[in-house]
């Protein structure tokens, strides 16, 4: 029953957090962080690049042959 203990409030002092065993002031009101909304971000637009010409297939090579 320590620091570690989250039902002491050595442990609840530790851990920062509150409850029955370790009570706020009544004149100290809670702190409360606004949150802010996350504006969404309009979707990119994908700039698509041209396609390249494709070369023409080789031509197969006639083979010489040897007299």
């Amino acid at each position: 029953m320590g620091r570690g203990d989250k039902k002491t409030t050595k442990g609840k002092r530790t851990m920062g957090s509150y409850g029955n065993t370790r009570k706020r002031k009544e004149d100290a009101k809670p702190i409360v962080v606004a949150k802010v909304k996350k504006v969404a971000k309009p979707a990119e637009v994908k700039v698509e690049k041209p396609a390249k010409a494709e070369k023409p297939a080789k031509k197969a090579v006639a083979k010489k042959t040897e007299k």
